[in-house]
This record gives C-alpha cells, sequence and structure tokens, in this order.
C-alpha cells in the first residue's frame, strides 16, 4: 500500500498536472505542422533522444542524482513500449484526420485509466471522482464539437482514429503502472531512465524510416516543431506526470487531460484567432467544474 501523501504534496501534483495540459495542448496543432515533412517514426526518435539528453543533465548534472543503472530495468522497458506506441500512434493519427478529431478520441482515457488503475494496482474511485470523470468528458466533447450537437451526432470514427486509440490504450495502462513499478527513484531519474527507454524502442522499430529521412533538407518548421516537442510536451511533461502520479490516484492524473481543448481554444485567442462561442465557453466551464470536484475530493 502507498505511503501518504502531505497536502501540499497533492496540490503540488494538481498544479504539475494543471501546467501538463497547457503544454500537451500544444502538441496537436504543432505535431500537425511537422506531419507533412517528416514521418511519424523519426519525427518520435529525434524528440525523444534530445528529451532524454535534455532530462539526463537535468537529474545527473543539475540535481546530482548518482549515476547508476535501475534495478530490474526492464520496467523501463514496458514503459517505454507503451509511450512509444502511444506518441507515435498520435502524429500517424495526425496524417490521417484532424487535430480535433485525435483530441476526441484522448478524452477517453481518464475512464480508461479508472479501469487500468483498478485491474493493475487495485486502485478504486469512488462515485464521486467517477462521476466528475462523466462530466468532465461531457464538456469536453462538447468543446471538441464547438458546440454543435448535429456536429456530435454525426462522428464517424475513421482509420485515424483508431490507430490512436491503441495508442489511448497504451497510455491509461502507463499512468497506473508508473505507480507499481516505482521503487523509491526521484521523478527526474525515473523520468530520465523512461524517456530513453521510449526513445530506444521508436528507434529500434524504425531504423528504416530514419535512415530514409532527409535531415539536412527539413524545414525549419519542423525543427522548431522537434524543439518544442522535446522540451516542452516530452521532457517536462514527464517530469510532471511522474511527479503527479506518485502522488495522485491514476485517474485524476489522467483527468487533466479534460483540460487540452479548453487550453486550445485559449491558445488560439491568444493567438489573434477570435474567442469560440458562448456555447463552447459553457462547455469548457463545465470540464474546469468537473475537474475542480476531483481536486476537492479525497484521494
Amino acid at each position: 500500500m502507498s505511503p501518504p501523501v502531505a497536502p501540499r504534496e497533492r496540490w503540488l501534483a494538481h498544479a504539475a498536472m494543471l501546467a501538463f495540459s497547457a503544454l500537451i495542448a500544444g502538441s496537436f496543432t504543432s505535431g500537425a505542422l511537422a506531419v507533412p515533412y517528416i514521418h511519424p517514426i523519426p519525427l518520435n526518435a529525434i524528440r525523444f533522444l534530445l528529451a532524454s539528453a535534455l532530462m539526463g543533465v537535468v537529474a545527473f548534472g543539475v540535481a546530482r542524482n548518482r549515476f547508476v543503472v535501475p534495478a530490474a530495468p526492464w520496467r523501463f522497458g514496458v514503459m517505454g513500449v507503451l509511450m512509444a506506441a502511444y506518441f507515435v500512434t498520435q502524429f500517424i493519427a495526425l496524417g490521417m484526420t484532424l487535430p480535433v478529431a485525435t483530441s476526441a478520441v484522448y478524452t477517453l482515457v481518464p475512464l480508461m485509466t479508472a479501469v487500468t488503475a483498478w485491474l493493475i494496482v487495485r486502485q478504486r474511485s469512488g462515485l464521486v471522482v467517477l462521476l466528475s470523470l462523466v462530466i468532465a468528458a461531457a464538456g469536453a466533447v462538447w468543446v471538441i464539437f464547438h458546440g454543435d450537437l448535429a456536429a456530435l451526432l454525426r462522428f464517424d470514427v475513421g482509420r485515424g482514429e483508431l490507430i490512436y486509440f491503441v495508442g489511448c490504450v497504451a497510455y491509461a495502462i502507463y499512468t497506473p503502472l508508473l505507480r507499481r513499478y516505482s521503487r523509491g527513484e526521484p521523478s527526474l531519474v525515473l523520468s530520465f531512465w523512461t524517456l530513453l527507454a521510449s526513445a530506444v524502442c521508436i528507434a529500434l522499430g524504425g531504423i528504416p524510416d530514419i535512415l530514409a529521412t532527409d535531415w539536412l533538407h527539413l524545414p525549419a518548421v519542423v525543427w522548431w516543431v522537434i524543439l518544442y516537442l522535446a522540451i516542452g510536451s516530452t521532457a517536462i511533461c514527464f517530469f510532471l506526470i511522474q511527479f503527479a502520479s506518485l502522488r495522485l490516484p491514476a485517474p485524476k492524473v489522467i483527468a487533466y487531460g479534460y483540460l487540452t481543448p479548453a487550453f486550445v481554444i485559449l491558445f488560439e485567442a491568444i493567438a489573434g484567432h477570435g474567442l469560440p462561442s458562448l456555447s463552447i465557453i459553457a462547455g469548457a466551464a463545465v470540464t474546469v467544474l468537473g475537474l475542480i470536484v476531483l481536486a476537492v475530493v479525497k484521494d
């Protein structure tokens, strides 16, 4: 049984996941910009390689953790495969469908995580938590479909959505495994080995595509996207989710993904693309309400 978590640590974990949601929101839009120019496997291989190098500098250089091969390194192999499956399928899907459709699939992850958390670590979600997940999911789906009931009813699950769904299942398994596989390593160290394992898994599975990529002639937008993905939505986000997963139940951790569509709307407004309709804002408010309930209910 996991040791009790101090209230301050819990609130820090909630703040970490809020930042996580904001950083992840940019990966859908930015990823769609790079997909036409580079295959998803080379993109994610270089992304994870850079992210693991950065995390290594922070974990073993800045934080001065001792560099040793961890006990039971197979743990990181398992988590690396799951993360590789999630991120590669995300970018394959972005090449087949719109970011809004992949975001719709992503809203299924919190409920799936509630199931996998029970199966893997026997972590039960109370009725209030489950109800909050449903409320947040309803608000997120409403936001994703722009508050248009007809658009929601016309939803057609295509090949891209089905491929990404497989990746989302892997993600839902990954989160509770973090807690089960943890052996007391610092979050930075845990993040480094998981990132490195993910990079190795992706690289081994996509050597032909990596060798076939014309790295010297990629457009600048691809490199800007790679830097953002490596630093913002990979290295930093891995640390944030590792930190939070050891302090919050898995469904609460993953539920923050419901905020991603709302952050996308906010970023679009800041960029000068206009404010959404009141109907969409209402949907975002419902999502936030569900998450507030999750934050205050006892873990």
